[in-house]
């Protein structure tokens, strides 16, 4: 099992950066995989989760700004990041969302954004 994200970096506010999530698991396609994130000091929080048949979620800090989407064939998942706050400023992570049940996985390294206001 290997989840590796990448794409983050250093972004002026109101910019944009488009993450990626290669999942190496198995049964992917029939997963809800989700993007989470974890502020300095703060706990990690589910952000976005998109379904095996493509329904999402976003939480009320990235909803209208945020676009997740997935690969199913190739098993892989992007955030596309919009109007970039300095308060996104994080690691954001990708794993398997909870919202049907699904088990944790083993978190990868995450990818750090950091947003300059």
């Amino acid at each position: 099992v290997q989840l590796q994200a990448c794409g983050g970096g250093l972004v002026q506010a109101g910019g944009s950066l488009k993450l990626s999530c290669a999942a190496s698991i198995r049964n992917f396609r029939s997963t809800t995989m989700g993007w989470y994130r974890q502020a300095p000091g703060k706990q990690r929080e589910l952000i976005a989760d998109v379904s095996s048949g493509g329904s999402t979620y976003y939480s009320d800090s990235v909803k209208g700004r945020f676009t997740i989407s997935r690969d199913n064939a190739g098993n892989m998942m992007w955030l596309q990041m919009n109007s970039l706050k300095p308060e996104d400023t994080a690691v954001y992570y990708c794993n398997t969302s909870p919202r049907y049940g699904a088990a944790r996985l083993t978190w990868g390294q995450g990818t750090e954004v950091t947003v300059s206001s």
